[in-house]
């Protein structure tokens, strides 16, 4: 994927930026030096290779400091929406927005 000039001249539009002429032109070279590093990346056959827990257990083990999974707060729901206008069934009641 390439971009131009005038994909970059819509994407800082879009942006609400006001880019000159020499920025435009940085911009459209970090941009398609972006997608050029992106397009290599997929280039590179990773089928078999499993996914790393943590980038550095491609060079040492990593032991990963894990807590137990243990609730550390009692359950408030009912105290914390007691102040709410409206609820059902221990959710909160908001009025629409989307038609």
């Amino acid at each position: 994927m390439s971009l131009n000039s005038q994909d970059i001249a819509r994407i800082a539009n879009l942006a609400r930026l006001e880019l000159q002429p020499d920025e435009s032109e940085r911009m459209l070279a970090r941009l398609n030096g972006f997608f050029d590093l992106v397009e290599k990346m997929r280039g590179v056959d990773t089928s078999g290779v499993e996914p790393l827990t943590h980038p550095v257990a491609t060079v040492q083990a990593v032991a990963l400091r894990l807590r137990d999974d243990v609730p550390s707060e009692p359950n408030q729901r009912e105290a914390n929406q007691r102040s709410a206008p409206a609820v059902e069934r221990g959710l909160f009641l908001v009025p629409k927005v989307i038609e």
